[in-house]
C-alpha cells in the first residue's frame, strides 16, 4: 500500500514525519506544491534521500480542475520546472489540486507536461481537518487494505503524531507502505 503525502507546510514536521517512516522501513510518495518547493527547497532532496518518492502537486495548490487548459498546463508545468531544476526529474506522478481523481481536461494537460499518469488515491482520512493523531490512525487503519493509496498531509502534527501507529498498524496487518512506484510497478 503506498502512504501519499501532499508536500507543503512546516519542513520541521515534514523532516519529523520522513525520519519517522524511514524508522519503521517505511517509503512514501510526496506529491510537493511548487511554492513549497520554492521556499524550502532542500526538501526536495531530503525527501529524495530518505529513499522515498517525489511528485507534483501543482505550483499554487489551487482548485486545477476548475482552470481552463491554459491555466492547468501553466500550474502543473511550472511545479514540473521546480522539481526537474532541483532534482533533474519532473517525478513519475502528478496529482491534481483539489480533487480525488483528474478531470479529462485535467489529464490531458498533465500528459502534454510530461505526466503518463495522474494519481488518484481511494482513502482520504481527512488529516487537513487536525482531528488529532487517534482520529487520523483509525480513519487509516479502518478502512486500508493491499493496494490502498492513501492521501495525508506534511504539515499537520497530528499527521506526524499518528505515524507510528498507521505503520505499526499497517505491519500487524501484514501491509508494508511503499513509494507508489514500487506498489504499481510489477
Amino acid at each position: 500500500m503506498a502512504l501519499t503525502f501532499h508536500g507543503q507546510g512546516d519542513p520541521a514536521l515534514a523532516g519529523a514525519l520522513l525520519a519517522e517512516a524511514e524508522r519503521a522501513g517505511a517509503r512514501v510518495t510526496v506529491l510537493a506544491v511548487g511554492t513549497w518547493l520554492d521556499a524550502y527547497p532542500r526538501m526536495a532532496h531530503r525527501v529524495l534521500d530518505g529513499g522515498h518518492e517525489l511528485g507534483n502537486h501543482t505550483q499554487h495548490h489551487a482548485d486545477v480542475s476548475a482552470m481552463g487548459a491554459d491555466a492547468a498546463h501553466a500550474e502543473i508545468a511550472a511545479c514540473a520546472d521546480r522539481l526537474r531544476r532541483l532534482t533533474g526529474s519532473p517525478g513519475r506522478w502528478f496529482r491534481p489540486s483539489r480533487a480525488r481523481h483528474a478531470t479529462p481536461l485535467v489529464l490531458r494537460q498533465a500528459r502534454r507536461a510530461g505526466y503518463a499518469h495522474c494519481l488518484s488515491y481511494d482513502l482520504d482520512p481527512l488529516d487537513h481537518t487536525d482531528p488529532g493523531p487517534e482520529a487520523v490512525a483509525h480513519a487509516v487503519l479502518s478502512a486500508v487494505r493491499g493496494g490502498s493509496v492513501v492521501s495525508l498531509h506534511l504539515g499537520h502534527p497530528g499527521t506526524v503524531a499518528a505515524l507510528p501507529a498507521v505503520l505499526d498498524g499497517l505491519h500487524r496487518r501484514g501491509l508494508r507502505a511503499v513509494t507508489t512506484t514500487e506498489m504499481l510497478t510489477p
